[in-house]
C-alpha cells in the first residue's frame, strides 16, 4: 500500500485497530452463541462486551506478540487485560486462530468490495454522461492503429461503460463468493464447537457460513476475488490507453483536463502530458500483480498451512487500496476530459474519403462485379490516396470501370457519413437500456 495512492476510507479497513475490533466482535459474538447453548456462563459472555468501546492498544498487542510469537494469542491476552482474566476465561472456546483470522479477512474484503462498487458507480456515471454528450460526435475508428471506418466518440464511451458494467457484476459476484465465515475449530470438524456458533457469528457479521472449511476458508474464493480486481484494473488501463492515444500531439482528439498552474515538464514549458492516465496504467499493473499470488494461495498442505498468510497481509490492502484510488482517479479524468470534435473530423480527412472503401467494395459486388475484381478496383484507388494524399471520391469518379459499375450518383452516395451512424441509437439502447 502506497500512501500516495490511497484514500482514507479504504485504508481504514486495513488499519490494525480495525482488524482488532473485528477480531473482538468475532470473539464476543461467539461467546454469546456459546452462552445461548449453555456451554459458557451468560455472565462471562456479557463481561466480554464490556470492551465494546475499547480502543485496543496496538503497541501493547505487538509487545505481547514479541514474547508469544502468536498474534491471536497476543490479542486474547490484551483482551483479558480489559475484561479481566476470570471473565475472559471462556473466550475463544473451541475455536482456532484461523476462525478469527479468516473470518476477519473476509469481513475486510466485503467492506472493501462495497467501497469499490460505489467507486464503479462513479465511473459508470461519468462514462454514461460523456457517452450521451458525444453520442453522434463522429471520429475515425482505428484497427491496428490505422484508420478503419467512422464511429462516434459516444460509442467509444459506451463500450467502456458496457465493459465497466460487466466488471461491476463480476465484483458483486466476487463479493458474494468471499462473504463467508468459518468458526469450525481445528481442521474444520466442529469437534469442540457447535456449528450453531458459526451460524450466529456469520449472521452478526453479514456473512454466510462456509459450507465446508478445513482449518481455513478455501482460498479459491479469494483467488476469484483478486482475479476480478485484476480484470477491473485491466479495464481501467483499457480506458487510460485510449485517452493517452487521443492526447498524442499528432491525434489530439481528446485530452486530460489541464488545471491552472499545472506544469507538464521541468524542462519544456509547452508540455501537457497525460500524466493521470499514465499513472492509471501503472496502477493497473500494481493491482494485477496481486492476482497470481492469490491463485498460488489456493494450494495449501492438508487441512491448512500458513504460506498464504504473509501474502494476504500484503495483497489485501495493496489491491483494494490501489484499485479504490485508481477508480476514483479514472472517474475524475473522464468527467473533466476535453474533447475536440473538429480535430476528429480533420484526422478523418487526412486521407480524404478513404474510410468509405468498404462501402464502395460492397456496392461494386452488389452491382455484379466479382469480389476479387471489386477489391482490386477499390484498392488501386485507395493506394493513391495513401501515397499522394488525393481525394478518394475524386479518384473513383475518374475511374471508368468504377463509374461504369456504379454511376456518378452511385459513387457520391457512398460518402454519406450518416450511413455509419444510423444504428447508434440501437447500440445505445442495448448498452443503456433506453430508447
Amino acid at each position: 500500500m502506497i500512501p500516495r495512492y490511497a484514500r482514507p476510507q479504504m485504508t481504514e479497513i486495513w488499519e490494525p485497530a480495525t482488524k482488532f475490533k473485528i477480531w473482538y466482535e468475532i470473539e464476543a459474538h461467539a461467546c454469546d452463541a456459546q452462552a445461548d447453548l449453555g456451554v459458557i456462563p451468560r455472565e462471562n459472555a456479557e463481561a466480554v462486551w464490556k470492551a465494546k468501546d475499547v480502543e485496543f492498544d496496538v503497541a501493547r498487542i505487538d509487545e505481547i506478540e514479541a514474547v508469544t510469537k502468536h498474534d491471536v494469542i497476543a490479542f486474547l491476552t490484551h483482551l483479558a487485560e480489559h475484561v479481566g482474566s476470570e471473565e475472559a476465561r471462556f473466550v475463544h472456546q473451541g475455536m482456532t486462530s484461523s476462525d478469527v483470522l479468516d473470518t476477519c479477512l473476509n469481513v475486510q474484503l466485503v467492506r472493501a468490495a462495497d467501497i469499490l462498487l460505489e467507486d464503479m458507480d462513479k465511473v459508470l456515471a461519468a462514462l454514461k454522461k460523456r457517452a450521451m454528450e458525444h453520442k453522434n460526435t463522429v471520429r475515425v475508428g482505428r484497427s491496428h492503429g490505422i484508420h478503419a471506418e467512422p464511429t462516434t466518440m459516444g460509442l467509444t464511451f459506451a463500450r467502456f461503460y458496457a465493459e465497466m458494467d460487466r466488471n461491476k457484476a463480476r465484483l458483486a459476484a466476487a463479493r458474494e463468493e468471499v462473504a463467508t465465515g468459518a468458526i469450525s475449530g481445528a481442521v474444520g470438524t466442529f469437534a469442540n464447537i457447535d456449528p450453531a456458533v458459526e451460524e450466529h457469528v456469520c449472521a452478526k457479521l453479514g456473512l454466510k457460513p462456509e459450507p465446508i472449511s478445513t482449518q481455513v476458508i478455501p482460498r479459491d474464493r479469494h483467488a476469484m476475488f483478486f482475479a476480478v480486481l485484476g480484470v477491473i484494473a485491466s479495464s481501467i488501463e483499457n480506458v487510460a490507453i485510449e485517452i493517452r492515444h487521443m492526447q498524442r500531439t499528432e491525434v489530439l482528439e481528446g485530452a486530460e483536463f489541464f488545471s491552472m498552474g499545472q506544469k507538464g515538464s521541468s524542462a519544456m514549458p509547452h508540455k501537457k502530458n497525460p500524466v493521470l492516465t499514465e499513472n492509471l496504467t501503472g496502477l493497473a499493473r500494481l493491482v494485477r500483480m496481486t492476482v497470481i499470488p492469490a491463485m498460488e494461495n489456493v494450494a495449501l498442505w492438508h487441512e491448512r498451512d500458513i504460506s498464504h498468510s504473509s501474502v494476504e497481509r500484503g495483497i489485501g490492502p495493496d489491491a483494494t487500496v490501489t484499485l479504490d484510488f485508481a477508480l476514483n482517479r479514472l472517474a475524475g479524468v473522464i468527467d473533466k476530459m476535453l474533447i475536440f470534435p473538429q480535430n476528429m473530423l480533420d484526422n478523418m480527412n487526412k486521407f480524404p474519403g478513404l474510410v468509405m472503401s468498404q462501402r464502395v467494395l460492397l456496392a461494386l459486388t452488389q452491382a455484379g462485379v466479382s469480389r476479387e475484381d471489386a477489391y482490386s478496383m477499390v484498392q488501386r484507388n485507395a493506394l493513391k490516396v495513401w501515397e499522394e494524399r488525393l481525394d478518394f471520391r475524386e479518384l473513383l469518379l475518374a475511374d471508368e470501370e468504377v463509374v461504369k459499375a456504379l454511376g456518378v450518383d452511385g459513387i457520391n452516395e457512398k460518402f454519406d457519413m450518416g450511413y455509419h451512424t444510423k444504428h447508434v441509437d440501437t447500440i445505445f439502447a442495448r448498452v443503456f437500456g433506453e430508447s
